[in-house]
């Protein structure tokens, strides 16, 4: 950290106070620590040699902060289950401006077939690119297949090769269609 002006907080040290180190015992801002202390490399050396983390624990004490398990042994937040007085936060409990969260989950609802079909969702762009709806049977899939080669093909529009980008499209759906388990 660079200094900013701050000198070192050790009485007679001139030099800058880059090194944060914690307020000295007793030194307390109402209800949370106090302020940090600023220190140079000098200082915040011999101040990190002389800490010493159990320090006033009785030797019972020590041997329970470094047990292998220490800190393992709290319950934790279940999770929650219906009926179960441990819950989670609703999503209302939430602010979401950007419709970030929200936008994740949500699903548009899929149009199914009458036939009960699955669809996959390869199979529904493939009905888009053919601009057939999800319903659809094995006949009007060829029937609108045909009228898009004819369409978009070169030799079936004159000539003009800048359709042929959507003439593979319109393959490549007809193809994948044709073997789907809904057109079988």
């Amino acid at each position: 950290m660079e200094a900013n002006g701050r000198r070192c907080a050790e009485p007679g040290c001139d030099e800058p106070g880059e090194f944060r180190a914690p307020p000295l015992e007793g030194a307390r801002d109402g209800d949370g620590p106090g302020p940090f202390r600023w220190l140079c490399l000098e200082h915040v050396r011999a101040f990190n040699s002389r800490y010493n983390y159990f320090d006033g624990m009785t030797a019972d004490e020590i041997h329970h902060a470094q047990r292998p398990l220490a800190g393992w042994e709290r319950e934790t937040r279940a999770f929650a289950r219906a009926g179960s007085g441990d819950q989670g936060p609703r999503w209302a409990d939430f602010s979401d401006p950007l419709d970030a969260i929200a936008a994740r989950f949500r699903r548009e609802v899929a149009p199914e077939r009458s036939d009960g079909k699955p669809l996959s969702g390869q199979d529904r762009a493939s009905l888009k690119v053919l601009g057939l709806a999800a319903d659809a049977d094995r006949m009007a899939l060829r029937r609108r297949y045909s009228e898009l080669v004819r369409r978009y093909h070169p030799d079936r529009n004159g000539g003009d090769r800048s359709q042929e980008a959507m003439l593979q499209k319109v393959i490549a759906a007809y193809q994948q269609l044709r073997q789907a388990p809904a057109f079988a």
